[in-house]
């Protein structure tokens, strides 16, 4: 794939500030628990270097590890992309389509938008992923996808090492009785006698890096598949959301129009290749963008200002029925609300019995919007 042809780069020095945060952090540990195991594994205990198998499955393992950390720092150095400060549109009438910005004090592109995080507006903005401590969006949205699926995949072969070396080592140290099952971690039965015997602490750190392995696996996986959606349909999540906000407001108002989603260039592989090119470039430079026919440049952004003016599709306003804390995931709300938590930096808002809240877009357990308190709001996410 072309995007591994490109060259990371680096603006200044700052950016590898984004190392300094808990995603990163935790991301590029599980990378490496679970790749210095299987290598380890792989040579000690379950495919030693001097057979054929052995060393392909070596260079394998360090192929994953490489193109995997590739795909991660490229996504995070490389950037989604921002809109230039001061941007304006050529043509000085298309302005009234757009939405202006007064942090970058310039107008917000089609298929952008401002980001707290990043404090700038994002071309084709997605989301900010905490685990790049980045937005993903119109420069990094291949070498982000491209790291959603080979870490899972990556994690999967890693699994088999580890299933497959403590099945070996343990073979022969099980006896079983009528009632009980034991293992004995003394010393090792094996013939040939390994250099390192396979201890407990061996049998531990194993254990540990599977599951590591599966979980990633399947949180990692799934996340890959919803990126594929929306890929396929040459949108972003925030496009997804501002699509179904604008059906919404058709229905609401029986209104005798249909929304065409402009950018969906009505054939999966055409969407597809809008993200992912040979060159490693995606198509466009982010400001304009092919559309469908029957619609133009602006037919998004148009509907944006629509919604915006629109205050019962951009808010709805909730009354709080029971206090809620403020807590990342909270444990007293349900089992279903724990797990459904949104994976975000976005703080969530302490509420009271009684307080009013303004709900923007929502999911089925949490809702994103603000806390009226005095005629002012605080944003964030509400349970």
């Amino acid at each position: 794939m072309g995007t591994f042809c490109s060259v990371i780069k680096f603006e200044n020095l700052q950016e590898l500030k984004r190392l300094c945060h808990w995603g990163p952090i935790i991301a590029l540990g599980v990378i490496a628990i679970c790749s210095t195991m299987a290598m380890i594994d792989s040579v000690l205990w379950y495919w030693p270097l001097h057979t054929t198998g052995g060393s392909v499955n070596f260079i394998m393992l360090i192929n994953w590890t490489v193109m995997i950390l590739y795909n991660y720092f490229n996504a995070m150095f490389v950037g989604p992309g921002f809109v230039p400060l001061g941007w304006k549109p050529e043509i000085s009438q298309d302005t009234m389509y757009l939405q202006y910005c007064k942090v970058c004090q310039a107008y917000k592109a089609p298929r952008s938008h401002h980001c707290r995080k990043c404090n700038r507006c994002v071309m084709k903005m997605d989301h900010h992923c905490p685990w790049i401590n980045n937005c993903c969006g119109y420069q990094n949205h291949a070498s982000f996808t491209l790291f959603l699926l080979l870490a899972p995949l990556g994690c999967i072969h890693a699994a088999f090492i580890f299933v497959m070396t403590m099945y070996t080592q343990l073979y022969n140290r099980l006896s079983f009785g009528w009632n009980t099952v034991k293992i004995d971690m003394s010393a090792a039965r094996r013939d040939p006698l390994p250099i390192v015997p396979f201890g407990l602490a061996a049998f531990a750190a194993t254990l540990f890096a599977l599951g590591l392995a599966l979980g990633t696996t399947i949180a990692v996986g799934m996340l890959f598949v919803i990126q594929m959606k929306i890929i396929l349909r040459n949108k972003t999540s925030i496009e997804s959301w501002i699509e179904e906000k604008a059906k919404d407001r058709i229905q609401y108002y029986q209104l005798d129009e249909v929304f065409v989603f402009p950018y969906d260039m009505g054939s999966r592989w055409r969407n597809f290749k809008q993200v992912f090119t040979w060159s490693g470039i995606p198509e466009g430079d982010g400001l304009e963008w092919p559309v469908r026919e029957g619609c133009h440049q602006y037919s998004l952004t148009i509907e944006q200002l629509k919604q915006k003016a629109d205050k019962r599709v951009r808010s709805v306003r909730y009354k709080v029925i029971e206090d809620y804390s403020g807590a990342c995931c909270p444990l007293n709300k349900g089992i279903k609300t724990f797990f459904t938590s949104p994976c975000t930096e976005e703080p969530r808002i302490r509420l009271q019995k009684g307080e009013f809240v303004l709900a923007t877009r929502g999911l089925r357990y949490w809702l994103y919007g603000d806390k009226i308190l005095d005629d002012s709001f605080i944003e964030g996410a509400l349970v």
